[in-house]
């Protein structure tokens, strides 16, 4: 029987390797365009992309129709008639070792264009080749046999790596984004997942912790802070994984991986990056292709995230906040990601998210919105503890309890 390639509990659907490979060799049009709910026409289309040679452009389901036209204008038409000549061409892949050669085979014109976040801001379009779509890749014997949870968007760029490290080993994944938590546990048990790759977001939806999941070997974070509440949670959970934090953006892909909060900056990577003003910059060379990014002296671009060095040599450092999240309350600059730090290590409280409101005196005052697990805990009680662990200028002024924390696209939380 055929190794399975993709599995989704939701629509039931469970397609092998064999018929993915027929799938892709009896296709008679191909998405330039590429727009749907369903994980598997995204990942089939962009195989079909690579074996044509052609870019494939992927839209989330959820942009407005607006988002889209201000980046790539009217879309007249998605679906291109296959050749004739391209047709023999895929009718000839007669094997996976044969799909598989091609897949890999030195793509010169294709380019995958994704959208960033979307975190704050309008998303721009980044494109990327195949050599710097799959730079984090590993490819090894001891990667052939891992399962891996998918618990990404699939059409942004965490999501697509996470794809090309599965495709590429010929792994099975399985969806695990917009599940319920005991839909999640489930699967990863049922399926006996090795590997996942998600958001602190995502990871939160776990807890607490009343059962654990032995067959996960690695546990990756990335996109936003990670706190320490969160790590030791997952590490009694998942006892046989080992958790790494990662940096990682859609117009550069992964950058710095580090097994807690401090991030080192490896040799080949030494002289492209730098800080300035306490802001990463990286070079355009490890950089995708975009009309939108805007280089400083033609050679670094801007990340805007700010960063405290720990250590010059080596390089280590931390990362701060976004510099656009930063809120001026009085003349004072809040991280709001420190607040949130502080507010999450209070017990009972799952999730947070602190943001500015504009004030006609202060500029801003801060603002909580908590989703509590314990519903006992008041205002009163989480002011208390804050008194003690930060400046009073940082503590929030409004404080609101929520059922639900709104996120992102790419399942992290939703600044504004």
């Amino acid at each position: 029987m055929s190794k399975v390639f993709y599995r989704d509990l939701t629509t039931g659907q469970s397609t092998s390797y064999v018929e993915l490979l027929k799938d892709l060799t009896s296709a008679t049009h191909y998405n330039l365009y590429c727009r749907s709910k369903d994980y598997y026409v995204v990942f089939k289309s962009i195989v079909l992309s690579l074996l044509l040679n052609q870019e494939i452009i992927l839209l989330d389901d959820d942009l407005s129709q607006e988002e889209v036209e201000s980046q790539v204008g009217k879309i007249q038409n998605s679906e291109v008639l296959i050749s004739e000549v391209d047709r023999v061409f895929l009718s000839r892949i007669l094997t996976l070792d044969e799909l598989f050669e091609n897949i890999t085979k030195s793509q010169k014109n294709w380019r995958i264009t994704l959208f960033t976040s979307g975190t704050t801001g309008i998303p721009k379009m980044i494109s990327h080749d195949f050599t710097s779509i799959t730079r984090s890749v590993k490819q090894t014997n001891k990667h052939t046999s891992s399962v891996w949870g998918f618990a990404y968007n699939s059409t942004h760029m965490a999501g697509i790596q996470v794809f090309f490290q599965a495709l590429l080993n010929k792994n099975t994944i399985v969806k695990l984004f917009k599940l319920g938590r005991e839909e999640i546990l489930k699967e990863i048990n049922d399926n006996k997942i090795t590997h996942i790759s998600a958001t602190p977001t995502f990871y939160r939806l776990l807890l607490p912790v009343d059962q654990v999941c032995p067959s996960v070997e690695r546990l990756t974070s990335g996109g936003e802070r990670f706190d320490r509440k969160v790590f030791e949670s997952l590490s009694r959970m998942f006892p046989n994984a080992s958790i790494v934090n990662v940096y990682a953006s859609t117009e550069a892909g992964t950058v710095f991986a580090s097994d807690g909060d401090t991030f080192s900056v490896k040799p080949n990577f030494k002289n492209l990056v730098k800080f300035e003003n306490d802001e990463l910059y990286l070079h355009k060379t490890i950089m995708g292709s975009s009309n939108t990014i805007q280089l400083q002296q033609n050679e670094w671009y801007a990340t805007g995230d700010l960063i405290q060095i720990i250590s010059k040599d080596p390089i280590r450092f931390i990362f701060i906040s976004r510099k656009n999240e930063m809120i001026n309350v009085g003349g004072y600059k809040v991280n709001p990601g420190e607040v949130e730090d502080v507010l999450k290590m209070i017990d009972g409280i799952k999730q947070v998210r602190v943001y500015g409101k504009k004030n006609s005196l202060l500029g801003n005052i801060i603002c909580a919105d908590i989703l509590r697990t314990n519903s006992e805990i008041t205002e009163l009680d989480i002011r208390a503890v804050l008194q003690n662990k930060i400046q009073d200028f940082k503590i929030p002024r409004v404080i609101k309890f929520v059922e639900s924390i709104e996120t992102t696209r790419t399942g992290k939380i939703k600044r504004n």
